[in-house]
């Protein structure tokens, strides 16, 4: 493989900024990223548009793996658990996990976008080129068109290769899928956001500063994640059509009257709330899914771009940046651009399907199940199955969010018989003293292989 020949990405997020780090670091002499955005670098945050992000262990891992985790330390706040919102204003503290490590990290998306690029752009032979749109791909004869929106001009590009790191909305992602060289679905979900904010006071944090906030309400929901300046940005997870839906919602005093209502104590704290709601646009929440990742050695599909999910187990950004670290080990142990592409996209489909299963279920128990008794004597016995059992029982949260050594798909697949064994074991009992701990050993050892 030539390591001088031109690597062209379409995305400059924190996927392809990870990516292209990775790459230079790999021997690449040449790589072109192309975003058709304004560079964010210099540039204030722009709120309204976009979720904190939870960075957990496998994100952690790519990052470390790729030299530049220490170099973040100051954008990230430790979360220990979830703090549950009661209507009638009383909390309930439910940590990740019982290790001084199990814990999650919140970070702007902005941020951390900001801190990769300009760590990508100080390595020799990576050139990040803002407000470069891709336009068209000739996929069989192995040229993109981008176009440079300052001067309005289309550039060829040669595909030697081109990676696709352009996020749900993968323009190069429709356009193979028009020109039905793969097959590829975008379901919307029948939910979507609004982010809204909580400003920190004079002294700091107004609310616990290491914990994700959740407001469940069945159908609907509030988080709350800290950020560095004392603030938090706080997210409205709702029905898009419906009694109650941002459609329903026009008015300041239904707004109001709503929020008032189902976060009274989030409420006392959002000030512009009402403001924020009426300017802040509707974010989209939505799984995509898609087969195969590449065309030829010509162009592959990474990140988002090839398996967007839903927000709700905190892992779209971590998976990216594990897509990243699998690419980079794909890169390292074949010899051609189909033989990398072929082998990144049999690695990591199956794991990339089973978070996005699990990532869709976790809303459910985020919005609702976090405030039942049985889901929380549940969580607390599946805590101490771990401490009894740690080579094998673990958590199924913990596998996703602490454990990067354990693929998607296993803790897909242990999770689901470790749930019926959670089922049986609380079938009878209210609390763990009540717990039949000799009739559970029996079952995790007769289910469960050792880790």
């Amino acid at each position: 493989m030539d390591k001088s020949a031109a690597i062209s990405i379409i995305g400059a997020g924190p996927t392809g900024a990870l990516l292209a780090i990775l790459l230079q670091r790999r021997g690449f002499t040449h790589i072109d990223v192309y975003e058709s955005r304004p560079d964010p670098r210099g540039s204030a945050v722009q709120s309204g548009r976009s979720i904190n992000l939870a960075l957990a262990d496998r994100g952690i891992h790519a990052l470390k793996s790729a030299g530049v985790f220490d170099d973040l330390g100051s954008v990230l706040l430790p979360m220990r658990g979830r703090l549950i919102h009661y209507q009638n204003k009383t909390t309930l503290f439910q940590p990740y996990g019982q290790r001084p490590n199990e814990v999650n990290y919140s970070v702007s998306r902005f941020r951390l976008n900001q801190s990769l690029l300009e760590i990508a752009a100080r390595q020799d032979g990576v050139h990040l080129h803002f407000e470069h749109r891709f336009e068209t791909g000739d996929f069989r004869a192995g040229e993109a068109q981008i176009r440079d929106i300052r001067h309005d001009r289309l550039i060829a590009v040669p595909m030697q290769p081109l990676m696709a790191t352009d996020g749900a909305g993968s323009a190069v992602r429709r356009q193979l899928n028009q020109a039905r060289l793969i097959e590829a679905t975008e379901t919307d979900l029948e939910h979507g956001y609004k982010e809204l904010s909580i400003p920190g006071a004079a002294g700091g944090f107004v609310m616990a500063p290491d914990t994700l906030h959740i407001w469940p309400r069945g159908n609907h929901m509030l988080i709350a994640l800290p950020n560095e300046d004392g603030s938090f940005t706080a997210t409205l997870f709702l029905p898009k059509r419906g009694t109650i839906s941002f459609e329903s919602l026009t008015r300041d005093d239904q707004i109001d009257g709503f929020l008032t209502q189902t976060f009274p104590d989030a409420r006392e704290l959002m000030p512009d709330c009402v403001t924020e709601f009426k300017a802040h646009p509707v974010g989209f929440l939505g799984t995509v899914s898609a087969y195969p990742w590449h065309r030829g050695g010509e162009c592959v599909l990474i990140g988002d771009a090839a398996h967007a999910m839903v927000p709700f187990h905190g892992q779209g950004m971590n998976c990216c940046f594990e897509d990243c670290l699998e690419f980079d080990a794909c890169v390292a142990q074949n010899a051609s651009w189909p033989e990398i592409f072929s082998k990144f996209v049999a690695a990591r489909k199956a794991d990339t399907d089973a978070i996005s299963v699990m990532a869709l279920e976790n809303y459910e128990e985020m919005r609702e199940r976090v405030a039942d008794p049985k889901f929380q004597l549940q969580q607390a016995l599946s805590l101490e199955l771990e401490r009894r059992f740690p080579k094998r029982f673990i958590p199924r949260y913990s596998m996703v969010m602490f454990h990067h050594e354990i693929p998607y798909r296993v803790a897909l697949q242990r999770g689901e018989v470790q749930s019926g064994i959670l089922d049986a074991l609380t079938r009878t009992a209210g609390a763990l003293k009540e717990v039949d701990f000799a009739h559970a050993q029996r079952e995790i050892d007769a289910r469960l292989t050792p880790l």
